[in-house]
């Protein structure tokens, strides 16, 4: 059934890699759903494995009206399948019991895949639709195989016997993370609080249905539309381009359009001279979400965050943060808040210096106004080049997408695990800027396939992300078609694809994820499930390699000339690593507090709609964490992590970043970018997904326990605070 693996891994296709099993969105239809025979059609691709090359998507097939009713068969069928381990009159087993479960649920997970990846990938009214339609069934499919009381006895019973039972390794904790997994879901509660729980998760999934949608709904209705193209001064001649076609794309002839991307503050603000727009568009970021009409999330995230309360107060916890962390590496909100404690003092201490160094350039430029956030990117620029005679701008055009990919991704892949990228032009992709590439070993075999979805859309969600439409095990003798999904504005027709040194690591950093999928060499499709807070790990890892001068010198040439990156230029990339950082972990560790600030609350702690704006403020107040100049770089009612599967994990990054810069020392110790590194880390940690503990995996790699020292060291926060 991959209790573990398959609601995991829908949701990591409807919102990032990794995410919690938790807050899957899946059901029984109350709770038994049947299907209508006549939606049973012989020419739905979904009711057949894919005859494609490692059951690869038909996307040339798939159509919207396909993807409800091999759902809703998918859900039927695995009913089917529990009901004959549930009621099976023989004495449970390891095989009839936990390998039958892992075996069940085929059609629904193929076509689950497919549908929750383009949701969230290349959406449409239809898709949104059946979104709303099948999520809550999905919950109550969920619950009724997770609160089936027959099943529940067996794999107790099971449990209760599994050191007499001669498991392996992987079968073993397969065995005892199934057994957690029933507990957690509510196996134990009695028969009202068990009904209660099917109530709140079915809630829960179209609320968060409608939280996502919303979002994207709304950051494409923000958009900020400029009449006047003199106030565009700044912005490079390819950036107004696109603005010109974003307006053409809306039907407003004479008018440029600057979208807008997920986080609160918005690429556009670094350039633009005009403050006026600046702050229009600031505002318009940050106001997303809580400004009424119909895409308004307050009412929607006070409603999930009682709901997930309550429901952890079912389970015996004191709150939702209590809940979720226990089945983490963090296992306590006492762990997690002494990390975000100790850093946020010193991160907002650093910002506030930098805040004051950028008020003496405005001042020094005859600004009469005080520092606000829309200004922060524009003069940390100015500041920038003066402190280093260094635009960031000067790096674009070193860094062409393909270079950055084919041989900057690709080759420290290929130099560190010895594997090779072929461009698959035969196989059908969803939209005509994806494309497909096979993997292979360095002994030729086949790996995996990996999809690259690199532009940004309007359907599709903001941010990068991961997923895998089909995933490595053994037990099914499946292979891992791997994707990577990033949000590159894509450029007029004929021009380059010139990136950020920011769009760079984050094409390293969701490769990283990629690489996880395409290794794991698991028994069973539940034991790739991965703790939330160790997940990020790998990810943040590879991202090591995007200026690693062996790399950064194979992709880093002009798209004109070919000439290589200077010298000079460089140095100046790496005098400024930690230019800014203050502001950068004030971002996020705010973002990280005012998560668990929502999770560690009790239903009557926990605000009304009303109350929304003000529990923000008030829980960055208290955290130590507001500062107006440097918002969260979330706020709550865009913030798609916590709603999805980071609810009070969004700290994960942090957490995984203490194993990703101890493991970047590891690699410089022992020669970096060398195969015998790469196959180490291969064997010992990237492969085993989550069949071994996390923490084991990493003491496996490193020979011991990991430190901070680096950590702090990377982001120049080895100072005091009083």
């Amino acid at each position: 059934m991959k209790v573990r693996l398959y609601f995991a891994g829908v949701l990591a296709a409807l919102v990032l890699m990794g995410c919690s099993k938790e807050e899957s969105v899946a059901t029984d239809t109350a709770t038994n759903p049947e299907q209508d025979s006549s939606m049973v059609t012989s020419d739905n691709p979904f009711f057949a494995p894919s005859d494609l090359q490692f059951g690869y998507p038909r996307f040339d097939l798939i159509k919207n009206e396909h993807y409800e009713p091999a759902m809703v068969q998918g859900m039927v069928e695995q009913r089917a399948e529990i009901e004959a381990i549930a009621s099976n009159t023989e004495a449970p087993t390891f095989d009839n019991t936990l390998v039958a479960m892992e075996r069940s649920g085929q059609l629904l997970d193929r076509s689950a895949r497919v549908f929750f990846g383009l949701s969230s990938a290349h959406t449409n009214d239809d898709i949104e639709a059946i979104q709303v339609r099948i999520s809550p069934q999905f919950a109550e499919h969920q619950d009724a195989i997770l609160l089936d009381k027959r099943l529940f006895a067996r794999i107790q019973a099971l449990y209760s016997q599994r050191d007499e039972l001669d498991l392996d390794a992987e079968s073993y904790r397969l065995l005892e993370e199934t057994y957690k997994d029933f507990v957690r879901a509510g196996a134990l509660l009695d028969d009202v609080g068990q009904e209660r729980m099917r109530e709140i998760n079915t809630k829960l999934a179209s609320l968060q249905t409608a939280f996502g949608q919303n979002v994207l709904a709304e950051v494409n209705d923000r958009a900020v539309t400029v009449e006047d193209f003199t106030l565009l001064e700044g912005l490079s001649e390819g950036e107004i381009a696109a603005a010109k076609e974003a307006g053409l794309a809306r039907d407003l002839e004479g008018s440029w359009v600057i979208p807008l991307l997920n986080t609160s503050g918005q690429p556009a603000l670094a350039a633009l001279d005009n403050r006026g727009l600046r702050e229009k568009i600031f505002r318009a970021s940050v106001s997303r979400g809580s400004s009424g009409g119909q895409y308004d999330n307050r009412e929607i995230i006070a409603d999930i965050m009682k709901l997930r309360a309550e429901r952890a107060g079912l389970l015996g916890y004191p709150n939702h943060a209590a809940f979720s962390l226990d089945n983490q590496t963090a296992k306590t909100t006492e762990a997690v808040n002494a990390r975000l404690e100790g850093l946020a003092p010193v991160a907002v201490a650093n910002a506030r210096v930098e805040a004051a160094a950028l008020q003496a350039v405005i001042d020094a430029d005859g600004g009469n106004f005080e520092l606000a956030a829309w200004d922060w990117a524009y003069y940390t620029e100015k500041l920038r080049a003066q402190q280093y005679a260094f635009d960031e701008s000067e790096l674009k055009p070193y860094f062409e997408l393909d270079n950055v990919l084919i041989k900057g991704v690709f080759y420290a892949a290929e130099k560190l695990y010895g594997i090779t990228f072929t461009l698959r032009e035969d196989l059908p992709t969803y939209h005509e800027t994806v494309r497909v590439w096979e993997v292979r070993n360095a002994d030729g075999s086949v790996l995996a396939l990996f999809i690259e979805d690199m532009y940004a859309r309007p359907s599709k969600r903001g941010g990068a992300w991961a997923m895998s439409y089909v995933s490595q095990s053994d037990l099914m003798g499946t292979r891992p078609v791997s994707a990577n999904h990033l949000n590159i504005p894509r450029p007029p027709e004929g021009e380059p694809t010139l990136l950020t040194w920011d769009e760079v690591t984050t094409l390293f950093h969701e490769f990283g994820h990629a690489l996880h999928a395409m290794f794991a060499d698991v028994q069973y499709p539940s034991s790739l499930g991965t703790p939330r807070d160790f997940v990020e790990y790998p990810s943040q890892v590879n991202e090591m390699w995007a200026d690693w001068p062996e790399v950064l010198a194979n992709y880093a040439v002009h798209y004109e000339t070919g000439e290589p990156l200077p010298r000079a230029l460089l140095e100046k990339v790496s005098a400024t690593a930690l230019f800014n950082e203050g502001f950068r972990s004030t971002e996020y560790l705010a973002a990280s507090l005012l998560d668990q600030a929502w999770h560690q609350r009790t239903v009557e702690e926990l605000p009304d709609a009303e109350g929304v704006l003000d529990f923000e403020a008030a829980a960055l107040v208290d955290a130590g964490a507001a500062f107006d100049a440097v918002p969260p770089r979330y706020r709550t009612t865009y913030f798609s992590h916590i709603v999805g599967g980071y609810s009070a994990g969004y700290y994960s990054y942090i957490w995984s970043e203490v194993l990703d810069a101890d493991t970047v020392e590891w690699f410089k110790e022992n020669g970096g970018l060398r195969r015998e590194n790469g196959d180490h880390f291969r064997a010992t940690l990237l492969s085993r997904g989550g069949a071994e503990d996390a923490m084991q995996l990493y003491r496996t790699f490193r020979g011991r326990d990991a430190e901070l020292a680096p950590l702090l060291k990377r982001r120049g926060l080895m100072v005091e605070v009083d």
